[in-house]
């Protein structure tokens, strides 16, 4: 069982930055994907970015150029700095765990992207853009 703990969030003006944090207590971090999701009441949870097992990452195109994920393995922690936020980006963000990523690249490769390829979910943190 993998526990996800997400910081970060808040209320942030149109255009500035925010950074999330989440936090895997699996000791075995290094073998999992770990993505972002963003939700908003009244609509599906949408994908945002995944960190593959060597660190490549991918992210979506409506986020491409603003949002970044990162990982650092020695902290069990994945990271979305986002960058020129917009209202339309308020929403409830979640980080997920793939345990299954031993053979997947996001790279080039088979990125775990939709929500059936994640086996963990953390509890989620609210960003407002006004």
């Amino acid at each position: 069982h993998v526990q996800l703990v997400e910081s970060g969030g808040g209320s942030v003006q149109a255009g500035g930055s925010l950074t999330l944090s989440c936090t895997a207590s699996q000791s075995t971090y290094r073998s999992i994907c770990m993505a972002w999701f963003r939700q908003v009441p009244g609509k599906g949870r949408e994908w945002i970015g995944t960190s593959d097992t060597e660190g490549m990452t991918s992210v979506g195109d409506s986020v491409k150029g603003r949002f970044t994920v990162s990982r650092d393995n020695a902290k069990n922690s994945v990271y979305l700095q986002m960058n020129s936020l917009k209202p339309e980006d308020t929403a409830m963000y979640y980080c997920a765990a793939d345990v299954n990523c031993a053979s997947e690249y996001c790279g080039g490769g088979v990125c775990p992207i939709a929500l059936s390829d994640f086996d963990y979910w953390g509890q989620g943190t609210q960003v407002t853009v006004s």
